[in-house]
């Protein structure tokens, strides 16, 4: 089944602005999917109409069969957002404010206490639970906004810059749990400008510019597409001079930091062969930048 299906979807503002031209987009039950586009690129404007909070100017939009126009209610029940904003009330426990929410949805506040409860534990926020939602951190009220989405059990969960703002540690932890609840079967749309999160999480990609769809593939498919990857190489022992491999552009950047440019299908034990050769060995190895933020970059510069 078809989580989402966008069929010509157009926005015009009143002032003339074309957020979206003839926008086509469809997204399988059970992926976890990434949006990706620079600011102004027609993201907020697509989400906005799928969950009705903006008005489109023409096209269809179905969730899980359900036209948006003429089922609109069976249609949003399908649908868990979270915004790029905190939109909760602060001073609320947050337990109150899942139950709130649950009750938006018809859901009977004996239903909603342990589902609140179950949530809160998994996010890692149940010793919270009576604490008002200003008392929270910036990465636990990201967590709050998920949970709060999820209090009616959506198919199709929206998230909208999910981890802006957190650190490390809890970013991975939000990882770790949305992959969780994507592998029992909740299909995911991610907008984010962390593209390292969109390389880990997604299985397909998207990417909007000026409100069409400059490409639509699998992520697996797009990282092929990247043909140089520039390593950056920290060794064990210092160099006096810069080594020279045919084949490879190498930049000493420190006696002990090489950066190598290579091709993205070049074995690395080729590389390391031919460094050891030269008696030099290397104690650890990381990208210079994320592949996908690479490609991103050049073809939305192209544009």
């Amino acid at each position: 089944m078809t989580a989402l299906r966008i069929e010509h979807l157009q926005k015009t503002y009143k002032s003339g602005f074309i957020a979206l031209h003839d926008l086509n987009l469809s997204i399988p039950e059970g992926d976890f999917f990434a949006l990706l586009g620079a600011n102004g690129a027609g993201k907020s404007t697509i989400i906005g109409i799928i969950c009705s909070l903006i008005n489109k100017t023409a096209g269809k939009i179905h969730i899980f069969n359900h036209d948006l126009d003429t089922a609109t209610i069976q249609a949003k029940q399908f649908i868990g957002l979270v915004p790029q904003e905190f939109n909760f009330n602060i001073f609320e426990p947050i337990m109150e404010v899942l139950i709130n929410q649950a009750g938006y949805y018809g859901i009977l506040r004996k239903y909603a206490i342990p589902r609140a409860k179950h949530l809160l534990k998994q996010l890692e926020l149940y010793e919270k639970r009576n604490h008002s939602a200003i008392q929270l951190s910036g990465g636990m009220k990201r967590r709050l906004m998920i949970a709060r989405a999820l209090m009616h059990n959506p198919k199709l969960l929206i998230l909208d810059e999910p981890t802006a703002g957190v650190d490390v540690e809890i970013r991975q932890s939000m990882w770790k749990y949305l992959r969780t609840i994507n592998t029992q079967g909740t299909t995911i749309i991610l907008t984010t400008h962390y593209l390292e999160e969109a390389e880990q999480l997604c299985r397909n990609i998207a990417i909007i510019c000026h409100g069409k769809i400059l490409l639509h593939t699998s992520m697996q498919e797009l990282l092929t597409q990247v043909e140089d990857e520039p390593l950056v190489l920290e060794l064990s022992s210092p160099l006096s001079v810069k080594p020279i491999i045919p084949g490879y552009y190498i930049s000493l950047i420190d006696p002990i930091t090489l950066e190598i440019q290579m091709q993205n299908n070049t074995p690395l034990n080729t590389l390391f062969q031919s460094l050891s050769t030269q008696h030099i060995y290397v104690k650890n190895i990381r990208a210079k930048q994320n592949r996908l933020e690479t490609f991103f970059l050049n073809l939305i510069n192209d544009k």
